[in-house]
């Protein structure tokens, strides 16, 4: 079953796969948001990420990069030892480290999205090479599945049928155009 079947009239899934998923973004918190789901979602399940989103916005002041940029000990400790979240000390040591290597970005490139845009169109291997080298706690299955949730991969709807496929089409995420 594809995940278009999965997730019709499913609580957390259906609402993800109807109106966030594969969906183009460009607004640097909210590919933020969906870089530090992404990351804790590793080794855990999706479902698991969705039942918590709305704690992770929380602890994570609303995916405000500047201020998660910020966070030290203390706010280390406070995410460490808040139920709502995934309490990883890497995961939450890399969404940190991330956050400064993202406003490094902005005053580079204006925008973590142009700088996405700036390396469009690349190939996988190249998407995880590059997150590789530029950001913590990020491999192949992490880098696809967050390049591919915000329009830059191919494969979140494989059910070119599925209605959601549809509606992204006639958005042009980036994976279907050819241009750099």
């Amino acid at each position: 079953m594809t995940y278009c079947e999965i997730s019709r009239g499913h609580a957390f899934h259906g609402p993800y796969h109807d109106h966030e998923y594969g969906f183009p973004l460009t607004e640097d918190h909210a590919l933020f948001q969906r870089f530090v789901l992404e990351i804790n979602q590793a080794g855990l399940s999706w479902l698991t990420i969705l039942k918590k989103k709305e704690h992770f916005e929380r602890a994570y002041e609303g995916f405000n990069i500047s201020k998660v940029a910020r966070y030290g000990k203390k706010d280390r400790e406070r995410l460490l030892n808040d139920a709502g979240i995934i309490r990883n000390q890497l995961k939450i040591n890399a969404a940190i480290h991330n956050a400064q290597v993202i406003l490094t970005l902005q005053q580079e490139f204006g925008s973590f999205a142009n700088w996405l845009a700036h390396h469009h169109p690349l190939e996988k291997p190249e998407w995880v090479k590059l997150f590789k080298e530029t950001f913590k706690f990020t491999g192949g299955e992490i880098t696809g599945e967050f390049l591919m949730s915000i329009g830059y991969l191919e494969g979140a709807h494989p059910d070119k049928n599925c209605p959601t496929f549809q509606k992204i089409a006639k958005l042009q995420p980036p994976w279907m155009t050819q241009s750099k």
